[in-house]
């Protein structure tokens, strides 16, 4: 089989993500130029001083019009219209590709956007820290952890094959999933989990204007459960405005659970609690 190689990969969003990707390819050798675009020039230059990419582009056309695979690593709710401005600078062949949380009116909406002999191949990697920018990239990111390809009946298979196995390269396993089923996979596993860990933070935030300094003593349950309320808010802003449907299903589902405890607690039934603490211990045992 042929050494998988790319010429040149533009990054458009070279924060953690985006950063990490390229970092992974890098150190595997399969690109020889990574060129990287994002909104904040700052944050590029910290990009192009790492090493991260190698070399800065002033806009999209610069950033794509040579490209053979280009990746978006930019908020959801901004990756169609960043397709759009892209597709007139697109060269014959170029595979476009990303890392959202929410595929399903991504994916068809960039579909559709595609001229041809351009291909687009719906990704999500399943890994990331709390920390953002270029400077917390890393090449390990993804090693060992899952990558979802949300292909269609448009897929082009050529492209996906190499999506996948860039992917593979970076260290993922690579699973395909229909983009419908991804959302509302995600929606579960992901998404309510970040919300309710910012609304955990609220509530105790909010305790302690009555309990001065309460924040100082937290301990390692509440810093652990709270981790994720620390990632990037405008990419979690959007993940929850895009994905709303199966996130508000998932949100009335944990609030009938949540009120259900309260009126146990209420009522001081502890065998009923300590019921339901047993199975969700084991339902967490069981994951991991």
């Amino acid at each position: 089989m042929t050494k998988l190689k790319l010429t040149t990969l533009a990054v458009i969003g070279v924060g953690l993500i985006g950063g990490s990707f390229s970092r992974a390819l890098k150190a595997a050798d399969v690109v020889q130029l990574v060129i990287g675009y994002d909104f904040n020039p700052q944050n590029l230059a910290e990009a192009v001083h790492l090493g991260v990419v190698d070399r800065a582009a002033a806009s999209y056309a610069e950033a794509v019009s040579n490209a053979d695979v280009v990746f978006l690593a930019v908020p959801v709710r901004s990756m169609t219209s960043v397709v759009e401005t892209c597709v007139p600078y697109l060269p014959a062949g170029c595979i476009v590709t990303d890392g959202g949380s929410v595929k399903s009116e991504l994916v068809s909406s960039c579909e559709q956007l595609m001229p041809d002999g351009c291909f687009f191949v719906g990704g999500h990697p399943i890994a990331g820290t709390e920390n953002s920018g270029a400077s917390a990239s890393f090449a390990e990111l993804f090693q060992g952890r899952r990558c979802i390809l949300t292909p269609t009946k448009h897929t082009n298979q050529k492209a996906l094959e190499l999506v996948h196995s860039l992917w593979e390269v970076a260290g993922s396993k690579v699973e395909c999933m229909d983009p419908l089923t991804h959302d509302r996979v995600f929606a579960a596993v992901s998404h309510l989990p970040h919300l309710v860990a910012y609304a955990l933070v609220h509530a105790v935030a909010g305790s302690a204007e009555d309990e001065e300094n309460i924040l100082a003593f937290s301990a390692g349950g509440f810093r652990d459960f709270t981790r994720i309320a620390s990632s990037d808010p405008s990419m979690w802003r959007d993940i929850a405005l895009m994905n709303r449907l199966p996130l508000m299903s998932l949100l009335d589902r944990y609030q009938h659970e949540f009120n259900t405890l309260k009126e146990k607690v209420a009522a001081g039934d502890g065998a009923w609690l300590e019921d339901y603490f047993t199975t969700s211990k084991r339902l967490r045992d069981e994951i991991i």
